[in-house]
């Protein structure tokens, strides 16, 4: 596995997980230059640090859930992974204390039993949507989340707050800062959609 899913995956895990983490962490990236990893921004190294000091339960959260949750026509936009990103780093302790061993666990049972109906939701969802990718993925995404959060365990209640914030601190940035119009629309209308 190369070093770009991995800091990805470490990145959105250490967010938290419940109904986000199943559709963030759904999408492989493409494969990453050599030049590209020599140039590893602080908060993605700050991320794979973090994750490798998580709980068993949570690393493999992190790297089983992208591949539990493998879906065909479902895909995230560049510009939201550096947002996520970069709203990890506001995390408290506090925040960052959602991510013990049970909840995780918790986490990984659900997702295991789960998989195939979140990974059609989200294809289906992303299918029927309107163009342009950006409104597909937020369209898919709030869709799924709103349809399965309610049935995630309540041990991973803590890592849903968490995910929230970090899903509502990355469509603010978003919605002021992408490039296209339509692109800033569909995120400012997904910051609290669900």
């Amino acid at each position: 596995m190369n070093t770009s899913r991995i800091l990805t995956r470490c990145a959105l895990a250490v967010a938290g997980a419940a109904g986000v983490l199943a559709v963030v962490v759904a999408v492989i990236p493409q494969e990453e230059t050599p030049a590209a990893q020599s140039g590893k921004s602080p908060p993605l190294l700050a991320a794979l640090t973090q994750a490798a000091s998580l709980p068993y339960a949570c690393q493999e959260a992190i790297f089983k859930t992208g591949d539990q949750f493998a879906t065909t026509r479902y895909a995230v936009p560049d510009e939201f992974w550096d947002a996520a990103v970069a709203a990890l780093g506001s995390l408290t302790e506090t925040e960052r204390a959602e991510l013990t061993r049970p909840a995780c666990a918790a986490w990984n049972s659900w997702a295991t039993a789960n998989s195939s109906a979140v990974t059609g939701e989200l294809d289906n969802r992303y299918r029927n949507a309107a163009l342009p990718m950006c409104n597909k993925f937020t369209v898919a995404t709030v869709g799924t989340v709103r349809k399965f959060s309610a049935n995630t365990p309540a041990a991973a209640r803590g890592l849903e707050k968490v995910v929230k914030k970090v899903w509502t601190e990355a469509m603010t940035d978003l919605s002021a800062t992408a490039s296209d119009a339509a692109c800033r629309t569909s995120y400012s209308t997904a910051k609290t959609a669900w």
